[in-house]
């Protein structure tokens, strides 16, 4: 009987890369065909780890191979290229975050998708937490009402170590579109939509202001959006942040006289949880451990089983991209 899991090839296979490689092999849900990265000795490595015998030296020959899927993790700059390539020959494509540097490379990408009717998918992570899971759930069972407000975080003690993500034409910004999508898409899930009517923004550079469509990638971006519906969302991201810990998440969507919050644990990248909050009280509805990390391309890989063609859940990032793109001022 022949193997009715998606053959995949892997184009980037850096940390993120090969992390997502593996989530998609050890849960079953695809067959790891081909791989390529423009160091040969890291494609090969990774093609060890997973018993993978097709090392490619490129996208172009990596194309040549019989595959139902391409996951794409490579720099930002080279995602439009690399995205409109894969899904010129018809093939489905799985993307790192973020789709595009901005709402107008984004929303150019989905178009190409539709038109070649395959699937697009982006690895919007987060979004698959399970604490982001029983939060939903608890929203949608109306314990806070309708939220009105979300105040959303994501401080990172640590900065980007490649060359490229500091070039804002190259990384299409600084910290805001590295972390802040997640915060936005976040929004997004819980809103339903997030069309910004009014937008007040900071950016900082190693404590100088930017102005706006900055030249410099931004280390600090805090923000306040109205949107247009009346509700408010309150961003604040950052890179280097003296915070005292890895990492300061949270995302709490605030409702009348209740709030949801999810939050990571003790400064990690990896654990959180969700508690429903009441005045000055809590219950915790979800904590770790949770292995979600390659959760996005599992089950973009398992619906890619069944289905291969256009998915419109993925127009949600060119408005995802289009609050990103308000926020640094930069012109629709």
């Amino acid at each position: 009987m022949p193997d009715p899991r998606p053959r995949l090839g892997f184009l980037g296979v850096g940390w993120i890369g090969r992390h997502r490689m593996q989530a998609v092999q050890r849960a079953g849900a695809a067959h790891i065909a081909a791989i390529a990265d423009i160091d040969p000795e890291v494609a090969h490595a990774a093609a060890a780890t997973v018993g993978c015998a097709d090392v490619c030296p490129d996208l172009e020959e990596l194309l040549s191979r019989d595959l139902d899927g391409v996951v794409i993790a490579t720099p930002t700059a080279l995602h439009a290229r690399h995205v409109s390539a894969v899904v010129g020959h018809g093939i489905p494509a799985f993307c790192q975050k973020p789709l595009g540097r901005t709402a107008s490379e984004c929303r150019e990408l989905v178009e190409l998708a539709r038109s070649a009717d395959v699937r697009l998918g982006v690895d919007m992570s987060y979004r698959y937490l399970a604490a982001v899971r029983a939060a939903l759930t608890a929203l949608r069972a109306g314990t806070i009402g309708e939220p009105h407000v979300a105040e959303l975080v994501f401080h990172n003690a640590y900065g980007p170590d490649r060359e490229w993500a500091r070039d804002a034409a190259l990384a299409g910004g600084g910290a805001l579109v590295d972390l802040g999508c997640h915060l936005v898409d976040l929004a997004r899930l819980f809103f339903g939509t997030v069309a910004a009517d009014r937008v007040h923004a900071d950016l900082f550079a190693s404590g100088a202001r930017l102005g706006p469509d900055p030249s410099r990638v931004e280390d600090l971006a805090l923000a306040q959006v109205t949107l247009t519906d009346g509700r408010v969302l309150r961003i604040a991201c950052s890179w280097w942040l003296p915070a005292g810990t890895d990492a300061l998440i949270e995302a709490s969507f605030i409702g009348h006289g209740r709030a949801l919050t999810i939050r990571n644990v003790g400064g990690s990248f990896y654990d959180f949880e969700a508690l429903l909050v009441e005045g000055r009280r809590y219950r915790r509805i979800c904590e770790p451990p949770d292995d979600w990390g390659g959760r996005a391309l599992v089950e973009w890989a398992s619906r890619l089983s069944c289905d291969r063609s256009f998915d419109a859940e993925v127009e949600q990032q060119v408005d995802v991209a289009r609050v990103i793109d308000q926020i640094y001022g930069r012109a629709a």
